[in-house]
């Protein structure tokens, strides 16, 4: 049996769909990615997979270019011709789908920028994606959503039907791998953070990413905690800016973002919409407690009171008011944190995740 996973990123594929992938070859499934040549592509053989390449631009919304790049998917599926196609981000999944594939799954990862702005670009974007998914996903076997949000939208919209639909929240988290650990001393030391709270956001720097939130919350509680800001500017994003970071010390891209949640006493996210925030789980799985906006994807992670707090989006007010509560409250810090690992062992594991997608792929 071969199944093929269709993606406009190699590293995608890498860093979140990698489990499941390597569940289905210790299945003795014939697993390709089908990706563009990245830094990542030649490692999927180390792993049993087989990397097929093919071109893709993903920023272009040049038509001839979009055809030219059906044509080369194409072109790999009748050479490899699998079982079953699984596609993941919008563009990939409206190529299978309009190339007919005949046993496809999509997953819908989340929506994007496109479907939190209402400039007339954002519309108009929002709605040719809205209609291609409406033309091309009648025939397609299972379209997957991280959050029931999305889901919901979908459905409301008439894109897919609820034979159709499967909710698998997030592509997992390793439990194992990000756990409760000690907080690093010569990070604590380098950084000046010894006895002291810390509050950490990571993200891209991005406006819909809620940094200016995170930025005003910091220049208002200056006096009660140091806040620390991991994630490196997306250049390529319409909403990318570079922003004055006043009281946050600001850490740009980190290769190791593992160490500094161990460093956090809180863990903060204001986005605007997410798919499922990684950054969340991984948090949650290292015991912090979870700050974050009442926004799609955010509030699956959350469960306001038990792991942390939910707030409204742009809400600088609330979202100071409740850092402000846990900062000077370390036992409450503990409780929320403990449950967030709960949380994420029993809903999130990559081990729970992986065992969805082998549902799936058995049903068809």
């Amino acid at each position: 049996m071969k199944i093929a996973f269709l993606s406009h990123l190699d590293l995608n594929l890498y860093l979140f769909r990698l489990p499941i992938m390597q569940e289905l070859v210790k299945n003795n499934y014939e697993v390709y990615a089908i990706v563009p040549r990245g830094e990542v592509f030649y490692k999927f053989s180390e792993f049993g997979i087989k990397a097929v390449a093919y071109d893709i631009d993903r920023a272009s919304l040049n038509p001839l270019k979009e055809v030219q790049t059906l044509f080369e998917i194409q072109k790999v599926l009748k050479e490899i011709q699998p079982d079953i196609l699984h596609t993941f981000m919008h563009k990939p999944n409206i190529y299978a789908n309009l190339l007919g594939y005949k046993k496809r799954i999509n997953t819908v990862t989340g929506l994007g920028s496109f479907f939190i702005h209402n400039d007339t670009k954002s519309k108009l974007i929002r709605f040719v994606i809205e209609t291609l998914y409406k033309i091309s996903a009648k025939t397609t076997n299972k379209v997957v959503f991280q959050n029931s949000d999305d889901l919901a939208l979908f459905l409301q919209r008439n894109i897919v039907k609820q034979n159709q639909a499967v909710l698998i929240r997030s592509s997992g988290v390793d439990v194992k791998k990000f756990a409760p650990q000690p907080k690093d001393r010569a990070l604590l030391k380098k950084y000046n953070l010894e006895n002291k709270v810390v509050v950490l956001m990571v993200a891209r720097v991005l406006k819909d990413k809620g940094v200016q939130e995170y930025i005003a919350m910091a220049n208002k509680l200056k006096n009660e905690a140091v806040f620390l800001y991991i994630g490196e500017q997306d250049s390529g994003n319409k909403n990318s800016f570079n922003p004055s970071w006043g009281n946050i010390i600001y850490l740009g891209f980190q290769s190791d973002v593992k160490k500094f949640i161990a460093l956090c006493d809180i863990f903060v996210l204001p986005s605007y919409r997410e798919g499922v925030p990684r950054t969340l789980l991984e948090a949650a799985a290292m015991q912090k407690p979870l700050i974050t906006t009442n926004a799609p994807g955010c509030r699956e992670v959350v469960e306001d009171g038990y792991n942390g707090f939910l707030v409204p989006i742009k809400d600088t007010t609330l979202l100071t008011q409740k850092t402000s509560l846990l900062i000077q409250n370390k036992t409450l810090c503990e409780t929320l944190g403990k449950n967030a690992r709960v949380k994420i062992e029993q809903e999130f594991s990559i081990e729970e995740v992986v065992k969805q997608y082998m549902k799936v792929y058995n049903d068809l």
